[in-house]
């Protein structure tokens, strides 16, 4: 009897890990169609006609850093040689305790200056606001220490362009990244109200002075598996939802959106260790409750650059506060579930969420227990046993293996064909290691939720520039 209770049990997951598969390869399908329309297009001339447009908005580039010294100067360096018309760039020092703020003086000669600041959105203090005496574009707030959203706040309330965009404070953008984030928005007569771009992992880069010059693979296995995700998460995840309006999430490390609209929607969300899906989600809600038909995308090819934990122990905290991000987002907004008001968002994506990002890592972990349970103590019976393997080999490994031939076959940003056999081969191993680490994350990061712990964690960088 226990056996057969256990052997329906197995089989609701087997079910569940079909259906997750089935619809992320129909993400894979719809991140291939647009790829495909777009591969093998000359992708330098449309940006060249930005440059000059009238039509092409200025922007502000709004930088947050907490103890970023090691990375704080190369970052500003990068944003200072972009291929825009006109732009800002606003360098929030959220209480620092190292000395992010004492490099950026010293490095770009900053001056206390006086500055006209409209508090549209709540934040912390501002102490001093520095301008550059090499660089007019270039500002440095420092601010009473809140959080990565207060932050992000006061550069709102600082910034002085229509648009804004969000960088991490170790992120390296490629040079014609904001033309090619902002098109879809001149494009569209900005119907289009946030985009998003790749984020893609800098480690085992050779990186001079603030640019990628030659993309590498590192050696240390942690790095090469956070790779493969983020190659999957992007290339497939975010790609086939935003096709239908379906983004939930433009990462914090790299979005554009239209200020007016984040200051309608009262700005971030303080308290919140997942400010950028909160934000997003926050928005879909206020243009469903204005029945107005502004869209959020994702465009794959314009690429930023971040620095990847390289210890376990950095990575596990990076994981569960994500998850926590997830499910305070979720639980905050669970009034769109389902709900038909909402449209797509709240009957598509709202669930996708739900059931896949969020309790997925809870039926995965059974499925992980199930196996070993089944081949070494008969458990279940060893048929379902077999099935169980291969549909979470499936899911774990082989939905990786087709981002990264999204990679090879689309961007192409790895030169060397050594490279994409070592991504293909980390990532046939990736449930066999490194996915029951991620579930057993995401496990302790819901966990810590129900907690309601806030606490964001120490994420110590070693600096990719030289």
């Amino acid at each position: 009897m226990i056996n057969n209770l256990f052997d329906y049990l197995g089989l609701a997951i087997f079910i569940y890990m079909i259906g997750a598969s089935v619809f992320y390869l129909v993400l894979f399908m719809f991140s291939f169609l647009v790829l495909r329309k777009e591969r093998g297009l000359n992708k330098k001339v449309p940006y060249e006609d930005l440059l000059v447009s009238e039509d092409t908005k200025p922007i502000s580039i709004l930088v947050p850093a907490y103890n970023e010294e090691t990375g704080i100067v190369s970052s500003v360096r990068s944003l200072l040689s972009m291929n825009y018309k006109e732009y800002e760039i606003i360098v929030i020092n959220d209480g620092s305790k190292d000395e992010t703020l004492e490099r950026m003086i010293e490095a770009y000669h900053m001056v206390e200056t006086t500055m006209t600041i409209r508090k549209q959105v709540p934040s912390n203090e501002i102490k001093t606001v520095y301008r550059s005496k090499l660089f007019d574009n270039l500002v440095l707030v420092d601010k009473i220490n809140g959080g990565k959203s207060d932050a992000l706040n006061a550069g709102i309330n600082t910034s002085r362009y229509p648009y804004i965009c969000t960088l991490d404070g170790d992120s390296l953008l490629e040079q014609d990244a904001l033309l090619k984030v902002m098109k879809p928005i001149i494009d569209s007569n900005e119907q289009v109200i946030a985009t998003g771009g790749s984020v893609r992992i800098a480690n085992g880069c050779l990186v001079e002075r603030g640019e990628v010059m030659n993309v590498g693979l590192p050696r240390n296995p942690i790095v090469i598996m956070q790779i493969i995700e983020y190659l999957r998460a992007f290339l497939i995840g975010r790609i086939g939802l935003s096709r239908h309006n379906l983004l939930l999430i433009i990462s914090g490390a790299f979005g554009v959106f239209n200020k007016s609209w984040v200051i309608k929607a009262g700005g971030y969300e303080r308290g919140t260790v997942g400010e950028d899906m909160e934000l997003v989600v926050r928005l879909h809600k206020l243009i469903a409750e204005e029945k107005s038909d502004k869209q959020m995308q994702y465009i794959p090819d314009p690429v930023c650059w971040t620095e990847a934990p390289e210890s376990i122990s950095i990575l596990s905290r990076q994981r569960t506060r994500w998850q926590r991000g997830l499910f305070e987002t979720l639980r905050k907004h669970k009034d769109m579930m389902m709900n038909p008001k909402f449209k797509k968002v709240g009957l598509i994506s709202m669930p996708y969420f739900l059931l896949i990002e969020l309790l997925g890592a809870f039926v995965e972990g059974l499925a992980y227990v199930f196996i070993v349970s089944g081949l070494f103590f008969s458990l279940i019976s060893i048929e379902l046993t077999i099935l169980l393997f291969l549909v979470t080999w499936f899911y774990g490994c082989y939905i990786s293996m087709c981002g990264v031939l999204l990679e090879e076959w689309s961007l192409r940003r790895y030169p060397k064909k050594r490279h994409l056999l070592i991504l293909f081969f980390y990532a046939s191993t990736e449930m066999f290691w490194y996915r029951p680490l991620t579930v057993w994350w995401r496990l302790e990061g819901v966990w810590q939720a129900f907690r309601k712990k806030t606490e964001w964690g120490v994420m110590t960088r070693k600096g990719v520039s030289k």
